[in-house]
């Protein structure tokens, strides 16, 4: 009699994507340690790093057609520590802490958000358009809090009192990435393939641009994508408005 196939789960892991993203863990951890060591810049810098390898580790693994279950949950599990855990510890020691409860609330509020986001992007992660995200992507919330704190660091200016625009911003982050607000993904920019010469000069400028002041242009671009997402939300939604005030032309009926 023939054997009967053993069906069951897959051995064996893709070793390089999954390292990128243990690196991307590793510096979320280290964002944890140098805030506990009262060190927020450094804290800051490690969340940026992550979110690099966080990049690479998604493009490596579609490159190379090494995507997999397995992945894709170790991907989430380091997100959230990484841009979850980290950037609400780093926050709140930072600029939240003479908030009381309003401030821890605020921190868990992004933790709990971030977790949720997650969830929600892995269930819908076969159903969804590849070209937007639904609800704002919590690297991106996470890369704005580290920025924030860089960016004050730039312009020579220390929170020694209560900073309520931090507050605000972070119960703003919290509520964009559980919302059904669409934000571009940016996977179909493939560089690697030809493209027009004024895609060179813009990328060339930006870089450029970003080299002179770092942290204030980062900071500038980060918080117009943030914004992106309810900004097209009101255009579309004046569009429909606007459509919708235009009265239904009736065909010209000829009498005999």
């Amino acid at each position: 009699m023939p054997k009967k196939r053993r069906i069951g789960i897959r051995k064996g892991i893709y070793i390089i994507p999954n390292l990128f993203t243990t690196g991307n863990l590793f510096c979320g951890f280290l964002s944890i340690i140098y805030t506990f060591e009262r060190r927020p810049i450094y804290g800051a810098i490690y969340i940026l790093i992550a979110v690099g390898l966080d990049q690479l580790d998604g493009k490596i693994a579609r490159l190379a057609g090494a995507s997999s279950r397995f992945g894709l949950e170790y991907d989430s599990l380091a997100d959230l520590v990484s841009f979850g855990l980290a950037p609400a510890l780093l926050i709140h020691y930072w600029a939240l802490g003479g908030f009381g409860r309003l401030g821890w609330l605020a921190a868990f509020l992004f933790v709990a958000c971030g977790a949720l986001r997650l969830a929600r992007f892995n269930v819908q992660t076969a159903t969804a358009d590849p070209k937007y995200y639904t609800g704002l992507p919590i690297p991106a919330a996470a890369t704005l809090v580290a920025l924030t704190i860089l960016l004050y660091h730039r312009l020579g200016e220390r929170l020694t009192t209560e900073h309520v625009a931090i507050l605000i911003m972070m119960y703003g982050l919290s509520f964009l990435m559980v919302s059904n607000i669409r934000y571009p993904s940016f996977k179909g920019l493939e560089l690697i393939k030809r493209k027009p010469f004024s895609v060179l000069v813009f990328v060339v400028l930006s870089i450029v641009v970003i080299g002179f002041e770092p942290e204030i242009m980062l900071f500038l671009f980060c918080f117009a994508y943030v914004l992106l997402g309810p900004l097209n939300l009101l255009y579309r939604w004046r569009r429909m408005k606007a459509l919708k005030a235009i009265p239904d032309e009736k065909p010209n009926t000829v009498r005999g």
